[in-house]
């Protein structure tokens, strides 16, 4: 299936592979399991806006919690909240449970968690539910002109 995340990765020439498993619980821990990865390494993709810049999508580790705050200052914003999920399809053309930090339907500027260095490919939505694609943190930093920066909680906090 070629959904616009993964007609971006070819149009630059970017390496990816796709996984499709079969989603009911649209989850990175459903994916991590259903794939057989560890879920740190599966990385959600939230839609967040800000009180100034606006849109924006943040990509973290499945089992992590987005820091609100720090993604506000990164963002060099006052403050930011998550989108209301009936907003997100309108927002970026993808479904709840399949969010892909690339080929949303307006561009957004993208904040990818340092914790995906660690990897040397992580998991991410290729654009639809049960779609996954494995790709180099830095490939997904250079598609998504991503800022990197410490913007998760650690698991439980």
């Amino acid at each position: 299936m070629k959904t616009a995340a993964v007609r971006l990765l070819e149009r630059l020439g970017l390496p990816y592979e796709l996984r499709a498993f079969e989603a009911e619980e649209l989850t990175a821990r459903e994916a991590a399991a259903k794939l057989g990865l560890p879920p740190e390494r599966v990385f959600k993709t939230l839609v967040v806006r800000g009180e100034r810049r606006g849109v924006m999508l943040a990509c973290i580790a499945g089992p992590a919690t987005l820091d609100l705050r720090a993604l506000a200052r990164v963002s060099d914003d006052k403050r930011v909240e998550l989108v209301p999920v009936e907003e997100i399809h309108r927002l970026t053309g993808y479904l709840r449970g399949g969010v892909s930090p690339l080929g949303t339907r307006r561009p957004y500027p993208l904040y990818l968690d340092e914790r995906a260095f660690a990897f040397e490919t992580i998991s991410v939505s290729a654009g639809m539910r049960g779609l996954q694609m494995l790709i180099a943190p830095e490939a997904l930093q250079r598609a998504g002109n991503a800022v990197v920066a410490p913007i998760a909680l650690n698991e439980g906090a």
